[in-house]
């Protein structure tokens, strides 16, 4: 993939100038061998306080606080990034885990954690159910076994746009037949946990197009899934766009859940009617 200029703009509109608490924003990606950060510039409107740290994840985070009250606050990223994607995961697979069900080593187990529990009540056990009619024998391909679940839920589920903040549950999205990229990816995580795989949530944006699949305007926001296999280590696959692999996707923030890997948070003090919409616009260009 060439060099990659990716501008993101945030912009909230509100009725009368109201005072803003601290914003948590999560707009640069951490450096590192399928990623280098070549140039990165944030402009806040109004001007703010900005302290960058990381979170538990290793993600950059960058808090500002804002000292002017005003009607309209902007947050306006660029980034230009030398992107890497990996190898064919498949040839890299350890022999052990080539086939499910596998047992992760014992440093493995207890450092994935939470990422291989579910965070959804499932009390009838449907989605368990619903992801094991997946495993076509044991042993089973564990590379065919993911693609198969990360495939099956874009058969499942009509891809539709959703403005809305939040997210739906995984029963949400199998029962409505329908849901984001970000309600996809929730429910692919939430699936293989329930086989026992490690899994985290991802948020950046889709740099390619896919002719005749749903995402497929450059510079889209997006989320989907990595998947931690033993040998290649984390695999991403998207729901959404049917693909296996990092070719055309570029992340900025992975974390357990959704919730965690919002690009922008924050407060501001008034009452309700004075919120009156938000803007975002993405673009993702080669240099």
């Amino acid at each position: 993939m060439p060099r990659l200029v990716v501008r993101h703009t945030t912009t909230y509109r509100y009725r009368r100038p109201v005072v803003f608490g601290p914003h948590r924003l999560m707009i640069r990606p951490r450096d590192g061998h399928d990623l280098r950060v070549v140039e990165s510039e944030l402009t806040l409107s109004p001007p703010a306080v900005v302290r960058w740290t990381y979170d538990v994840f290793g993600n950059s985070i960058a808090t500002a606080q804002f000292a002017t009250p005003a009607a309209t606050l902007r947050v306006d990223s660029r980034l230009v990034l030398d992107r890497f994607p990996g190898s064919d995961s498949s040839r890299e697979i350890d022999g052990a885990a080539r086939t499910y069900p596998f047992s992760y080593s014992n440093d493995d187990s207890t450092d994935l954690g939470a990422l291989r529990m579910p965070q959804w009540s499932d009390p009838d056990r449907r989605l368990a159910r619903w992801t094991a009619d997946f495993v076509a024998g044991k042993p089973t391909d564990t590379l065919a076994l993911l693609s198969d679940i990360s495939a099956g839920i874009s058969t499942w589920v009509f891809y539709q746009s959703r403005e809305d903040e939040g997210t739906q549950t995984p029963l949400e999205t199998l029962d409505r037949g329908w849901g984001s990229c970000r309600d996809l990816a929730v429910l692919l995580m939430e699936a293989v946990r329930h086989l026992g795989f490690g899994a985290r949530i991802v948020s950046g944006y889709h740099a390619g197009r896919i002719p005749g699949l749903a995402v497929g305007t450059p510079g889209s926001t997006h989320a989907w899934v990595e998947i931690f296999v033993p040998g290649p280590g984390w695999i991403a696959f998207d729901p959404t766009n049917r693909t296996v692999g990092d070719g055309e996707l570029v992340p900025i923030a992975r974390a357990r859940s959704i919730s965690q890997v919002v690009p922008v948070a924050g407060s501001f003090t008034g009452v309700g009617s004075d919120f009156l919409g938000l803007d975002v616009a993405v673009t993702v260009r080669p240099d």
